[in-house]
């Protein structure tokens, strides 16, 4: 089958590699219809160092819909034919950690394109713990919904993890720190949580616009110090109640500090880039909650699903360009180069 990988920074390739097969009883084949390529994909595409010839690249991707294609003896929730979502860790559903809700923690999962798990930017992949991991959608798999579905598998899920870890309730004022993907569904999140102010921090006016359409209610295109005295200046003086820090670079994650609220919170959903959280006394003494971390999709799906389904939310708006497999190098190149929000990838 034809599947992406990446052998060094800039270096992305689409090829052949082996055929998923079933392994474990517990397994299940998933045909891949709808995958993409996420900002954390970006990190490595920056700054991995080459393999080499003789070495091996990663596997890329892990979200993804698909139908099912083949089962194994004791997957006892799914059949061939069905059409699934995937959250982008694979979990038992069964284990202390994925009853808690925190199935990124399982102590039998793991993430796509380790070891000997496929990855998601693919014409396949072998699905472990499939009954604790896949979620069936009642959809064809061609529907009209698919670019929002898919955004269940990461980043809706993401950016709603951000607000659940910010304390977004009714009537709070909320600031959303990125306007990547993952910061633009944090608005939507939040104005789906009900929040009365959504302030969004960004300078690219074709995601700002799409975030006023998600809820933001203000936008702030200052950065550093300005960006920090702007959103005072839009909530009396006191900064929000809740900020969804959405980068993960440590100036982010200092506006974050500085424009939440005392006695606020900070939800982190952005993959760090630095090795520890800055401003710890300012935060110590401002009574300010950071928490956060990798979002548990697969225990948000089952919640976000129906409104996605009925059409009060529209996340796969994220979505601005679509590429077949054999072209993901290039949604690789045209979002790194911030010539697109999010690239579909269509095997």
């Amino acid at each position: 089958m034809r599947a992406t990988v990446m052998y060094g920074a800039g270096d992305v390739r689409v090829e052949d590699v082996p055929d998923p097969s079933l392994r474990e009883p517990t397994d299940v084949l998933l045909r891949i219809t709808r995958a993409c390529i996420c900002g954390s994909d970006l990190w490595p595409y920056k700054s991995m160092e080459p393999v080499g010839e003789t070495g091996d690249g990663a596997r890329m991707g892990h979200e993804f819909i698909g139908v099912v294609e083949d089962v194994g003896a004791d997957v006892g929730t799914l059949a061939k034919g069905d059409v699934v979502v995937a959250p982008f860790v694979f979990s038992d559903g069964t284990c202390d950690f994925c009853d808690e809700g925190l199935h990124t923690s399982c102590r039998h999962g793991g993430f796509w394109g380790a070891g000997d798990v496929d990855g998601g930017q693919g014409e396949a992949v072998r699905v472990p713990h499939a009954d604790g991991t896949l979620v069936k959608l009642p959809v064809a798999e061609d529907d009209a919904l698919m670019a929002s579905l898919l955004t269940l598998s990461d980043v809706y899920a993401t950016g709603h993890h951000a607000a659940v870890n910010a304390g977004v309730a009714p009537g709070k004022t909320v600031a959303v720190v990125g306007d990547g993907a993952v910061g633009l569904c944090g608005v939507l999140a939040a104005k789906r949580l009900g929040a009365e102010q959504i302030i969004i921090l960004g300078r690219h006016e074709d995601r700002t616009s799409l975030a006023r359409e998600f809820g933001a209610t203000d936008v702030v295109a200052e950065r550093g110090k300005e960006a920090t005295a702007k959103v005072r200046e839009l909530t009396g003086g006191d900064g929000c109640h809740s900020v969804l820090e959405c980068v993960g670079m440590e100036d982010a994650i200092v506006t974050a500090i500085k424009i939440a609220r005392s006695g606020g919170s900070v939800g982190r959903v952005g993959v760090s880039q630095v090795p520890s959280i800055p401003l710890s006394m300012e935060s110590f003494r401002r009574n300010i909650t950071i928490s956060g971390g990798i979002a548990p999709a697969r225990a948000y799906i089952d919640e976000l699903l129906p409104d996605v389904l009925e059409g009060r939310i529209e996340p796969g708006r994220v979505f601005d360009r679509t590429l077949p497999l054999d072209e993901t190098p290039d949604g690789y190149r045209a979002m790194n180069d911030r010539e697109a929000i999010k690239v579909l990838v269509r095997p």
